[in-house]
């Protein structure tokens, strides 16, 4: 039968090979400083603005028509949602198209050349 034991007087188990008696006091800040200087402060600074302003930065920077754009898209069902889009993207191609061809006139009319320098 087989035993924990050591069977020589020198010989010691694994687990004693890995005992380590060294005593760390995690209360330091010497001993265990922030991986970067500062982020503590920070996080604390951004928590305290967060609880405090009753509106996100994102939302005070809107205008009150787009406030109200937003609430619109909002009360949208998907598929009307959807529709809006498909309607958006249709507008933009239509621009783009109405550019390309408003550039091709200008090309034509040389209207975007340089000046040629007199000599």
């Amino acid at each position: 039968m087989a035993s924990n034991a050591p069977s020589k007087p020198n010989e010691s188990t694994d687990d004693d090979k890995l005992m380590s008696f060294e005593n760390l006091d995690r209360a330091s800040p010497e001993l265990w400083p922030e991986k970067i200087p500062g982020v503590t402060e920070f996080e604390v600074e951004q928590k305290a603005k967060g609880k405090t302003s009753g509106t996100p930065k994102w939302l005070a920077d809107l205008e009150k028509d787009d406030i109200n754009l937003l609430q619109e898209f909002g009360s949208l069902t998907l598929s009307q949602l959807m529709e809006k889009v498909r309607g958006l993207q249709n507008l933009a191609y239509q621009l783009g198209l109405e550019e390309a061809r408003e550039m091709t006139r200008g090309k034509f009319l040389n209207i975007l050349a340089k000046p040629k320098q007199p000599r």
